[in-house]
């Protein structure tokens, strides 16, 4: 079920400030072992997902459908996702930037996938032989 980009923004934005905030409040669980460390930055991860998904809705609904996001806003947002998983535990800065490099590759193959403009392909045409 697709909503516009001004729900969208509203909800993505929910969704980053629930996880930054439960990153936080269950600090001391995602430090106690290795894998919830590893699973803490996997949420920080998540948060850099929702944080790019809300501002490139709000491009969006202010500049219009076909504006797209360009690098500046994702670094910006790796930046923030990254420092607040680095606020848990260092570890989880680590793990945050793989997980964030792989959602923003299969965010991109699958953007390419549904939004590329499909390139017009030459007929080949068949020349005879003149002997």
């Amino acid at each position: 079920m697709a909503v516009n980009s001004a729900t969208s923004f509203v909800l993505s934005s929910i969704l980053t400030l629930l996880i930054f905030s439960g990153m936080q409040m269950y600090k001391p669980l995602l430090v106690r072992s290795p894998i919830t460390i590893i699973f803490g930055g996997y949420l920080g991860s998540l948060m850099f997902l929702f944080f790019v998904t809300a501002v490139g809705n709000l491009e969006a609904t202010l500049f219009g459908k076909n504006f797209q996001l360009k690098l500046p806003e994702i670094v910006l947002s790796m930046a923030i996702s990254l420092i607040a998983a680095g606020m848990v535990h260092r570890i989880c800065f680590t793990t945050c930037l793989i997980f964030s490099l792989m959602t923003i590759y299969y965010m991109n193959k699958l953007s390419q996938k549904t939004y590329a403009a499909v390139a017009p392909v030459a007929a080949p045409t068949k020349s005879r032989r003149h002997k």
